[in-house]
């Protein structure tokens, strides 16, 4: 299994994120405003120059207005 933030999955799963936040009306800064970090943090993990770990991940769904299992369910179906 390929951990790697260059990873196919973990690109998807970056798009994702990004795409939740633009159908949000959100900016990066935002986001980050509501996670109390730097809007490069946003950045980076939109990037995937960061990898996002299952707690972080599931405050930035709540950031973004949806739940974890709601972003697994959508990465599950493919976009």
């Amino acid at each position: 299994m390929d951990k790697s933030i260059y990873s196919a999955e973990y690109q998807r799963l970056c798009a994702l994120l990004r795409d939740l936040r633009l159908e949000a009306g959100l900016t990066q800064v935002e986001v980050a405003e509501q996670l109390d970090e730097p809007q490069s943090f946003v950045s980076k993990y939109e990037s995937a120059e960061r990898r996002l770990d299952v707690v972080e991940l599931r405050h930035v769904a709540e950031a973004l207005g949806t739940s974890l299992l709601a972003v697994v369910e959508r990465l599950e179906r493919g976009l």
